[in-house]
């Protein structure tokens, strides 16, 4: 089985015929009940993202928050499944290790479960990816079931859902009332009964998803959630402290606004001042 690696002297992908050895959906599901590690899990959207988180991680999700952090775009709303199959194979040809789960972008999943499968199917077949990651609970469940059945793993979402934003009315966090709290629950159970391999749970009350990964039996992976969760996800710009604004579920992990300001900013001086490029940049005629 070929595929790509990243040569990074040169930033060019080339073939290589050496065999992948990737974590399995089964192998991520069997975290649940094996007393071991909690699942690590990041965002990635370009191939040489990927390469530097892959070594890292058992989970890297293509989520369709690229269409805030890489397109400027306001929601995830208008992301297309072009966007997310481009990037999707990006981050394919990009890692080795980790299983890749992809987003299904708003709009290609709701209708219903055979236009849900169409999609996905395009999505497996164009990316090479493991699994699709979809949005909501009881309502999606027969569309979990219907793609499942059909060999496309299925990792669920809960909870606060961000392509539902209009009609939750914002970001905050779920679960602040007893029938909310009732309700994402109910969404949890159905979708590990529809199928689903693993479930995120975003943006909800500590206890909820506490209770709610104590009562399943596929792993659930939070964001906004609990240290009780069997994984966490974070977007990895927000990790890596791209952005000014950090949300009060993420911890910085680095400063890469900072130093790519800093890095542009010597190089701009450097410019200015005529002191780049210097000799070793330059090319010459060869001397006998």
């Amino acid at each position: 089985m070929s595929t790509f690696t990243i040569d990074t002297s040169t930033s060019r992908s080339r073939p290589v015929p050496e065999p992948v050895r990737r974590l399995t959906v089964p192998a991520i599901r069997a975290r649940k009940n094996s007393g071991g590690e909690p699942i690590v899990m990041l965002t990635a959207y370009t191939a040489r993202m990927a390469q530097l988180l892959d070594e890292h991680c058992d989970v890297l999700l293509v989520g369709d928050s690229l269409g805030q952090v890489i397109y400027g775009l306001p929601s995830t709303l208008p992301v297309t499944l072009d966007m997310m199959c481009a990037h999707g194979a990006a981050v394919v040809r990009g890692s080795y290790k980790s299983l890749i789960v992809v987003d299904m972008p708003f709009g290609s999943y709701e209708e219903s479960p055979e236009a849900a499968f169409r999609a996905a199917s395009r999505i497996m077949a164009e990316t090479g990816c493991a699994a699709v990651k979809l949005e909501g609970g009881t309502a999606m469940a027969d569309t979990i079931s219907f793609l499942t059945q059909r060999g496309i793993p299925v990792m669920a979402h809960v909870g606060l859902t961000p392509q539902a934003v209009n009609a939750l009315g914002g970001y905050g966090a779920r679960g602040k009332s007893q029938e909310e709290a009732a309700k994402i629950a109910e969404d949890a159970k159905a979708v590990e009964q529809a199928g689903a391999f693993s479930v995120v749970i975003e943006g909800v009350i500590e206890e909820i998803a506490r209770n709610v990964t104590a009562g399943l039996d596929i792993p659930t992976i939070g964001i906004g959630a609990s240290p009780s969760c069997d994984g966490q996800v974070l977007v990895a710009e927000d990790m890596l402290g791209l952005f000014e604004r950090t949300p009060r579920f993420v911890k910085r992990f680095g400063t890469m606004a900072e130093d790519i300001s800093r890095a542009a900013g010597e190089y701009a001086t450097a410019v200015k001042s005529r002191d780049f490029p210097e000799d070793a940049q330059l090319y010459g005629v060869k001397k006998d």
